[in-house]
């Protein structure tokens, strides 16, 4: 199972960074799979042979793992602890099984924050995790609030980053924005625009808050190309500008805070304005698998026209230095 574990015959080592599995452990607490395909169920239930297969096909030597939404955001105080444990436990068994191949983000019960807290801190020290996921909201509320600042701040102190993915919105928010879209063209509330939505509003009320004044090492991710913040930052810094507010330096906090991720979005206009707006040193590749196709990802950024070191850190460089693989 240690195939590909070497540069691609292209010459590029291609690490991708937000590349879903499932587990029973927590699944088990929502039902199953949800809406998901029998397809789509059968690849994240897998963690070594259609997984590889796909991956040496594409040429991806190492994917980083998470688990799939809905995540732990959604259970109720009494089992999120055990039940994110439980999950973390398992995946450092998957890496474990092909170290190689396999590294991954920890599932944290953000409603409980010092618990959360001391969750990521045992899943980077004991099982060698890379930092942590979160899955939209925490029981219906976003997580800028100071009541999760230990959270953030237990990340700040191991050095690891938070990913901030979306999850379906709110049920109030998709009755008002979506409905009756939401029926009749479900991916409207999800990757069409509702998971981008949710996700930059999380990014942008953390940078409002002030947690990065609090604590300014934090390390934030955001996939699918930052959540079209790149695209609307110099709107957003210009409008935080104008008199009448308090002042923040929303341009500077992202670029110095941020990093973002390629899943699902295999653009070349998108990652033309990133690069211009953030810089490529902060852009991480990644598939998002098994929603999107490793083989494309791969091609698409393999034929973007780079020079070769920019891409070759696009591909793992930036992946290898932020989570220290």
């Amino acid at each position: 199972m240690q195939e590909n574990s070497k540069p691609t015959k292209f010459g590029h080592k291609v690490i991708a960074v937000e590349e879903h599995f499932m587990h029973t452990t927590l699944t088990e607490h929502f039902g199953g799979g949800g809406h998901q395909s029998e397809k789509i169920q059968s690849r994240l239930y897998d963690y070594a042979e259609i997984r590889i297969e796909e991956m040496n096909a594409a040429g991806i030597n190492m994917q980083i793992l998470s688990h799939q939404s809905p995540g732990s955001q959604r259970l109720s105080n009494d089992i999120a602890a055990q039940a994110c444990r439980q999950v973390n436990d398992a995946l450092a068994g998957i890496i474990a099984q092909s170290p190689n191949r396999f590294s991954g983000f920890a599932m944290i019960p953000t409603m409980l924050p010092d618990e959360a807290a001391d969750e990521l801190q045992r899943s980077v020290e004991e099982l060698g995790l890379k930092g942590a996921m979160i899955h939209g909201l925490s029981q219906g509320e976003m997580v800028d609030s100071e009541k999760y600042w230990p959270i953030f701040a237990r990340a700040e102190k191991l050095g690891v980053p938070i990913y901030l993915h979306p999850a379906d919105p709110d049920k109030q928010v998709s009755e008002r924005y979506y409905s009756p879209y939401d029926k009749s063209h479900p991916m409207v509330t999800r990757a069409a625009w509702g998971f981008g939505l949710e996700a930059g509003t999380q990014a942008v009320r953390l940078i409002l808050s002030g947690v990065f004044d609090k604590h300014p090492n934090l390390k934030i991710l955001l996939g699918h190309f930052g959540e079209a913040i790149p695209f609307w930052m110099p709107r957003i810094h210009e409008s935080l500008s104008r008199p009448g507010g308090a002042k923040v330096d929303f341009a500077g906090i992202f670029k110095e805070n941020f990093w973002i991720t390629t899943s699902g979005f295999f653009s070349d206009t998108a990652l033309r304005c990133c690069m211009e707006a953030i810089g490529p040193d902060r852009i991480l590749f990644a598939v998002d698998w098994p929603y999107a196709d490793n083989t494309k990802g791969v091609d698409w950024l393999k034929n973007f026209p780079l020079e070769d070191n920019v891409k070759a850190g696009i591909f793992s460089g930036n992946a290898e230095t932020l989570l220290k693989l």
